[in-house]
């Protein structure tokens, strides 16, 4: 009954969240900010506001860490937006292939246009990466990012920054307008715009009619849509204590490690239906009885002990291939 309680207590708290949030988006946010040190009316006004945020925020936080949510998404020192820190780095322009391994790996631009919204924003969406975060996506900005081929989730996290730059904890999101994967190709070059205020010149051809990255806030665009907005743009630099980034960079190891990791994942879940069958079937041996705690044993072959063991053949391979790359880079050759 009591987890039955908290659960109704974290949904109740995010429909409650996501309301507030919806409602603040169909306001200028520039205007409600000036308005905010304007007027002490206004003041007041946002001020009981801030604190039932934040009384809905307590009530997440403890929900979601009773029902098992590790994971908190905070941007902190990171989610300033365009209007708290200036997009004004190195005008646009492609990496050389020299920069970047062309053959092996794919090369991934993200850019946001300019816009009144964009430009007088004052916290900026986060831009993960398979889970991890590496940058907020400032108006009139663009930056990239190195990938490796394979199977890539880009996920869009919106913070609060009167909250320390809050984005959420585990599978409950402020806002979350952007969660999909889309596959990456060695030797490709992708583009990813960003706009809350309008959509894509054209819709890209290379996409499926159904894809989620064909609509919404960031979209997947073709290249000759990207080239007549992104050369206005200027690089995303970090600019701390507020602009804190890990962009633009080659992200190809941590794609690796965590498509391993995925792929462990999956065995797991694998080995586990696996288990359950054999015992149903009458293939398990029942723990002795000077194991009272033991589960048993299965009397037969489990399949997906063979893949993992493979796996982690295959993870030890590489961790030894990046050990020795790296030792190579280090060594230092006497020239005469």
């Amino acid at each position: 009954m009591a987890s039955l309680t908290c659960l109704d207590t974290v949904y109740n708290s995010r429909v409650q969240v996501i309301r507030f949030t919806q409602s603040m988006r169909t306001t200028d946010h520039l205007m409600v900010t000036a308005d905010i040190t304007r007027a002490g009316s206004t003041t007041r006004k946002s001020s009981h506001c801030l604190a039932a945020v934040l009384r809905l925020l307590t009530l997440v936080l403890v929900g979601s860490l009773l029902s098992g949510c590790p994971t908190i998404y905070l941007a902190f020192e990171k989610h300033a937006g365009t209007f708290l820190v200036a997009v004004d780095g190195p005008q646009f322009v492609h990496i050389p292939d020299t920069e970047w391994d062309s053959r092996n790996n794919a090369m991934v631009y993200f850019y946001r246009p300019a816009s009144r919204w964009s430009l007088e924003e004052i916290d900026a969406p986060s831009i993960f990466i398979d889970d991890r975060r590496y940058f907020s996506i400032r108006g009139s900005g663009f930056t990239w990012l190195e990938m490796a081929p394979g199977t890539r989730r880009v996920t869009v996290r919106r913070p609060i920054g009167l909250l320390l730059g809050f984005e959420g904890i585990g599978e409950f999101a402020l806002s979350k307008p952007v969660d999909a994967e889309f596959e990456v190709e060695a030797g490709k070059v992708y583009y990813f715009r960003y706009s809350e205020i309008d959509k894509p010149s054209e819709a890209n051809p290379d996409l499926p009619p159904d894809s989620l990255l064909g609509e919404g806030d960031l979209q997947l665009v073709s290249h000759d849509v990207a080239f007549e907005e992104i050369v206005q743009t200027r690089m995303i630099t970090n600019k701390p204590p507020l602009g804190k980034i890990d962009a633009p960079r080659s992200i190809v190891q941590l794609n690796i490690q965590d498509s391993f990791e995925k792929e462990r994942q999956q065995l797991l879940a694998q080995r586990e239906e696996q288990l359950a069958e054999l015992k149903a079937d009458g293939h398990w041996r029942s723990a002795p009885w000077y194991k009272p705690f033991g589960s048993g044993t299965p009397t037969k072959r489990v399949k997906a002990d063979k893949a993992l063991r493979e796996l982690d053949k295959e993870v030890a391979e590489y961790e030894r291939a990046q050990a020795a790359s790296e030792k190579d880079d280090k060594k230092w050759y006497w020239p005469f």
